[in-house]
């Protein structure tokens, strides 16, 4: 899946598949990890909040199930 860079202390980058709804996040660590069933509105969401981190913890990191793939 292709990731965008963001701007952030915490995520290094972000993509978004729309037909199986997977968000894959870059983490400044190192981790790569994929969340299922994210509506399209929740990525755009965060792609374009003032805090990618803070946005992420308030709104995916304990909502969606997931899985670390690198």
């Amino acid at each position: 899946m292709l990731r965008t860079p963001v701007a952030s202390s915490n995520l290094r980058s972000v993509g978004y598949d729309p037909q199986t709804q997977t968000l894959e996040i870059e983490f400044i660590s190192g981790g790569v990890y994929q969340y299922f069933n994210v509506p399209a509105g929740v990525y755009q969401g965060l792609m374009s909040a003032a805090s990618h981190g803070k946005y992420f913890h308030q709104n995916i990191k304990n909502a969606y199930s997931y899985r670390r793939i690198g």
